[in-house]
């Protein structure tokens, strides 16, 4: 099926150059690869986030308090600006 979508020139610089490393004409491969990388991570995503919700009401207030305390100081001790490439 055909369509027409608005990209960034430089998204398709790299649609192009990943398309031609694989030897294809086109780059419907690369496009339909990438839409299936992020429906399976919103996917993932969405099932994390209706566990997470399904606790709600698990932790005593007392509980709550001291994890999200917890969660402060880790966040707190975190380097920030931390680049690794």
């Amino acid at each position: 099926m055909g369509t027409t979508i608005e990209i960034k020139p430089e998204h398709l610089v790299r649609m192009v150059e990943l398309a031609a490393l694989r030897g294809e004409k086109g780059f419907s491969a690369v496009i339909a690869e990438a839409l299936d990388l992020y429906f399976r991570e919103v996917s993932v995503k969405e099932r994390a986030r209706q566990s997470a919700l399904r606790l709600r009401g698990v932790f005593s207030a007392a509980e709550a308090e001291r994890f999200r305390n917890q969660v402060k100081m880790l966040r707190k001790s975190w380097v920030r600006g931390l680049r690794l490439a």
